[in-house]
C-alpha cells in the first residue's frame, strides 16, 4: 500500500490528477486534516482509505504506517523526520520526501532548518538501509491557491508603478504545480531509476524578476510601470521599519533574497524520468486566466 500525505494541497492535487489518468491499480492510504476538502479523493474512483489525523502526534504516525511499503511525503518538511523514523521502526521499503530547494539559500534563516532537516534524514536513512528520494521544488505557482506568483498577480493588477529590488536581475525559476504531479507519479512509478537519489525540480529555464513581472503584466493587460531600486537601498527601508516597529516586522532577509538567483538545474531529473516542465509564459497565463475569472 502507498501512503500520501498532502494529496488534498495544490501539488498533492496534480498527484492525484496523475493517478485517475494513469488508472493506478494500487491500494492508497492518504492522510488528510479534518478541515481537508476530500471530494476529489472520493470521487477518484481510486481504492483510497482516507485517514484523518495529526502528524505532529507520533503514536498516530506510527500507526499509519502499518500494512505501507512506500511513502510519499509532500505535506510538510518539517514533518520529515518523523516520517522516516516511523518509516523505518515498520520496515517500510521506500521513501519519497517533498523538500525544497531553499536549502541551497546563502541566507541563514531561509536555509539552516532546511539543511538541519534534510541532514538528519538522509543520516537516518543511510544508518537503517532505507530506500529514500528527496524532491526539491522551486517557487511552486500555476494557481492562485500558490503562495508566490498570485501575489505577484494581485499586485501588479492594482499597482500602476511598481519597485524592482535590485532593478529586479534576480534569477528565478518558477515550476508549475502540473509539472510536479507529474514529477511525483514519474519517480513513483520508476524506482529503479530514481531510488536513493536527489532531484532538484525547476521550472523550464531561468529567468529574471524583472521578466517575470513583465509577462504578468502583459497578460493582465496592463500598462506597469516599474522602477528599479538598489539592494542597498531596499535594504536600508527594510532596516528602518524593523526598527520602528521594535522588530515586529523584520523584512530584511526576504528583501536581500530577492537579489539572490534561485535558478537551479533539472538535469538529472530530464535524465532520469524525462521530466520536462512547461515554459513560464504558458504556466503563468493559465494562473491569470483563472485570476480573471474569479474577479469578473
Amino acid at each position: 500500500m502507498l501512503l500520501v500525505t498532502g494529496i488534498t494541497g495544490h501539488t498533492g492535487s496534480y498527484f492525484l490528477q496523475k493517478l485517475v489518468e494513469n488508472n493506478y491499480k494500487g491500494r492508497l492510504r492518504c492522510i488528510v486534516r479534518e478541515s481537508s476538502n476530500v471530494d476529489l479523493l472520493k470521487r477518484s474512483g481510486l481504492d483510497i482509505d482516507i485517514v484523518v489525523g495529526d502528524l505532529n502526534n507520533v503514536n498516530f504516525t506510527n500507526e499509519i504506517m502499518k500494512d505501507i511499503h512506500t511513502v510519499l511525503h509532500i505535506y510538510n518538511i518539517h514533518h520529515s523526520p518523523r516520517i522516516i523514523q516511523a518509516a523505518i521502526a515498520n520496515k517500510i521499503e521506500r521513501a519519497i520526501l517533498v523538500h525544497t530547494t531553499g536549502i541551497y539559500s546563502k541566507f541563514k534563516d531561509a536555509s539552516i532548518e532546511y539543511i538541519k532537516i534534510e541532514s538528519e534524514v538522509l543520516e537516518i536513512a543511510k544508518q537503517n538501509r532505507l530506500n529514500l528520494t528527496i524532491l526539491r521544488p522551486t517557487m511552486i505557482y500555476g494557481d492562485m491557491c500558490d503562495h508566490n506568483m498570485s501575489k505577484f498577480i494581485k499586485m501588479i493588477n492594482k499597482m500602476k508603478i511598481y519597485p524592482l529590488i535590485d532593478s529586479g536581475k534576480g534569477l528565478i525559476q518558477p515550476v508549475n504545480a502540473r509539472d510536479l504531479g507529474q514529477a511525483y507519479y514519474d519517480v513513483l512509478m520508476n524506482p529503479e531509476l530514481t531510488t536513493n537519489k536527489q532531484y532538484d525540480l525547476s521550472g523550464d529555464k531561468p529567468i529574471s524578476i524583472k521578466v517575470a513581472l513583465s509577462i504578468i503584466s502583459d497578460k493582465l493587460n496592463k500598462r506597469t510601470l516599474f522602477i528599479p531600486i538598489s539592494l542597498k537601498l531596499s535594504s536600508f527601508f527594510a532596516g528602518v521599519i524593523k526598527i520602528l516597529s521594535l522588530g515586529k516586522i523584520d523584512i530584511v532577509e526576504k528583501v536581500l533574497r530577492m537579489g539572490e538567483n534561485r535558478a537551479y538545474s533539472h538535469e538529472l531529473a530530464t535524465k532520469d524520468f524525462n521530466y520536462t516542465p512547461m515554459d513560464f509564459e504558458k504556466g503563468i497565463e493559465a494562473e491569470i486566466n483563472e485570476f480573471e475569472r474569479l474577479i469578473e
